[in-house]
């Protein structure tokens, strides 16, 4: 947290055990001499200039326990490497706010001895904090600053029972690997603002020590995982911003979560959100209604068409029966004279008329 410029010295004491120049201005590349640091357990670099590529010769740091490179300008893909046991030791992983690209290195979220056995985390320590020369002297602080359960917070000193990974603010692309469900001593995962795709692993129900899950502001589809919400120790969650579907499933920590944890997720529904799940549901019909719409099981739409179309099609009807005259009985029954008989009854008192005549004139 100073002015510090310029780029990071090429050579560094082979003794060193905690480096931390976070929040200054250092520029260029990281030097390789930090992989001949066999003591290094805290690594903080984060909030500085630094633009290089992921430092995977950092690896053969067996007693590495925090590795920090947030915000800086680290680019380009992180390889999958084939190796059997990546930084062995480390507890914290924070690459977030750089622009590192390419598939998700699934090789760093599933390889993590030390992540994996919670009795491992911290080794032998009865400080409750990372055993490191710090831990023993009160004057001597190994701080980091991480983001956790949505917020930005400065550990003073770590805790040994503090595991976090950060690739937050990225643009790493392709599928949440299975593997991550096998670090059983995750406290903190976020991978939000990536390019993330695919669903949620199930096996994340594993990570029964997990307090805080961020995948928010990616493209990962499918339903949320009921085996979540076996997380006992969840306190916030964030699934916004993404194109999950289906019924939000239930239980003791997920009753907690406001509908923030899941907007954006047009096809999500059921609480804690207020649209809900199934068929739309209508207000039940009336009892005397005998065109009720579960009696004839469609809607009110199609007997509003019917009844328009039938009384259009009665109108021109009794117009054209009125206009010929015929059915008779019809005509009569509304008071109308049929027009033929009356011309027949003319007719006819005109010929007895002229009969009449004819008699009268011989």
């Amino acid at each position: 947290m100073n002015k510090f410029h310029g780029n990071l010295p090429s050579n560094f004491s082979h003794n060193i055990v905690i480096l931390n120049l976070n929040g200054n201005l250092l520029e260029g590349l990281l030097p390789k001499s930090l992989s001949h640091c066999k003591y290094l357990q805290i690594l903080n670099l984060g909030s500085n200039r630094l633009e290089d590529r992921f430092p995977d010769w950092l690896q053969t740091l067996q007693d590495l326990k925090v590795l920090v490179l947030r915000d800086n300008r680290f680019h380009g893909p992180i390889a999958n490497l084939k190796m059997k046991h990546l930084f062995p030791s480390l507890v914290i992983f924070d690459i977030s706010g750089n622009n590192f690209s390419g598939f998700l290195p699934k090789a760093y979220l599933q390889n993590y001895e030390a992540m994996k056995n919670v009795t491992q985390v911290g080794g032998d320590s009865s400080f409750g904090y990372i055993h490191s020369p710090c831990a023993l002297s009160a004057g001597c602080t190994d701080s980091v600053t991480v983001t956790t359960k949505g917020i930005e917070l400065e550990l003073v000193r770590i805790p040994i029972f503090f595991v976090s990974i950060d690739l937050s603010r990225n643009k790493f692309e392709g599928e949440i690997p299975n593997g991550i469900g096998e670090l059983h001593a995750l406290k903190g995962l976020n991978l939000s603002h990536n390019r993330l795709v695919g669903h949620i692993p199930q096996s994340m129900g594993n990570l029964t020590n997990l307090e805080s899950l961020d995948l928010s502001s990616n493209m990962l589809t499918g339903v949320i995982p009921a085996e979540l919400t076996k997380l006992g120790f969840l306190e916030v969650l964030n699934l916004s911003n993404n194109h999950l579907v289906g019924e939000i499933p239930q239980g003791p920590q997920f009753n907690t979560f406001s509908n923030d944890s899941f907007e954006g997720n047009s096809g999500l529904c059921g609480l804690p959100l207020s649209k809900k799940c199934g068929p739309e549901q209508h207000s039940p019909p009336s009892t005397n209604n005998i065109w009720s719409e579960e009696k004839f099981e469609f809607g009110w739409k199609p007997v509003a068409i019917g009844y328009g179309c039938g009384f259009v099609i009665g109108i021109g009807l009794g117009y054209l029966v009125f206009l010929i005259g015929k059915p008779r009985w019809l005509v009569m029954i509304f008071g109308g004279q049929p027009k033929r008989r009356v011309n027949r009854r003319r007719d006819r008192v005109r010929r007895t008329n002229g009969s009449t005549r004819m008699v009268q004139m011989s």
